[in-house]
């Protein structure tokens, strides 16, 4: 089992007081300032680097900034892994010098604070870790905490929000029936070109003649998917690419160390990828 340090915080320090950069591409944000209205729990699919963390801090923020309340919502994100566990969420007991004390996990922390908790990638979790979620995602709100002995009910202001790409997962890693469906879910998905090049654009702090054909270099890379490519460039690594490009490296090496060496080990895909950064940075 993976080794984890914890640390009291306050729920203060999750607070995202500064807007994100975030272009919608549908009413993704009115579904979520909705759900978020009536407390219903959302569910973000969508394939990696696609925007689903920062549409995440972005609502986080208008939240803050649209309520009448007289504190802030903090946003407490958890980036799941295999071996995760429920300790991990719920808190657990630890020994310090003073003797025994109980330390609050992330996910307990945000229904006693009233934050919008943030699963980043849920179906990593172990499958018996995802099952203490459920009684939060429906009319009873509560989250049970079996080594106090307590059944905490959560604050009006808290939100559990989930993610996961469902490409990208396999039977053995996919969300139950049970599960998801306790969630209403928005989907993503790669930005076609013309918002893709703003994105770099801004994300990059590069002009949108480079970013523009960058976008473009996305979007072919995409098109490989059908011809043996598990998953397409991110506009994620579009960016990082971008970033080299204006530290001075050569659009071509950029495109190398962040896209072709970036998304597969595959020396025929690797090929592909080469000769189609070549046509369009010549």
């Amino acid at each position: 089992m993976a080794t984890q340090s914890y640390k009291e915080v306050n729920a203060e320090d999750y607070i995202v007081d500064k807007e994100p950069f975030f272009m919608p591409t549908s009413d993704e944000v009115e579904v979520f300032q909705a759900a978020y209205n009536e407390r219903v729990p959302i569910l973000l699919k969508g394939p990696t680097g696609t925007g689903k963390t920062r549409f995440v801090e972005y609502m986080s923020w208008k939240i803050n900034e649209n309520k009448n309340k007289s504190k802030d919502i903090p946003l407490i994100t958890v980036a799941c892994h295999e071996d995760l566990t429920a300790s991990d969420l719920v808190g657990r007991y630890l020994l310090d010098a003073s003797g025994t004390r109980w330390i609050d996990g992330p996910l307990t922390r945000a229904v006693k604070s009233g934050g919008i908790c943030y699963l980043d990638e849920v179906v990593e979790a172990r499958k018996d870790t995802t099952v203490i979620i459920h009684p939060l995602t429906d009319h009873r709100r509560t989250l049970s905490i079996d080594k106090l002995g307590q059944v905490i009910q959560a604050d009006d202001g808290f939100l559990l929000v989930v993610s996961y790409n469902p490409g990208y997962q396999n039977a053995v890693k996919d969300l139950k029936h049970s599960t998801r469906q306790r969630f209403v879910a928005i989907e993503f998905d790669f930005p076609e070109v013309e918002r893709e090049t703003k994105i770099i654009a801004h994300e990059a702090e590069i002009d949108e003649g480079i970013s523009n054909q960058l976008a473009v270099l996305g979007q072919k890379i995409r098109n490989l998917r059908e011809h043996g490519l598990e998953e397409g460039a991110s506009t994620r690594l579009l960016i990082y690419a971008g970033r080299l490009i204006k530290q001075g490296i050569s659009p071509k090496r950029a495109c190398q160390v962040a896209l072709t060496w970036g998304i597969t080990d595959e020396l025929q895909i690797q090929e592909t990828v080469d000769q189609i950064v070549s046509s369009i940075f010549e």
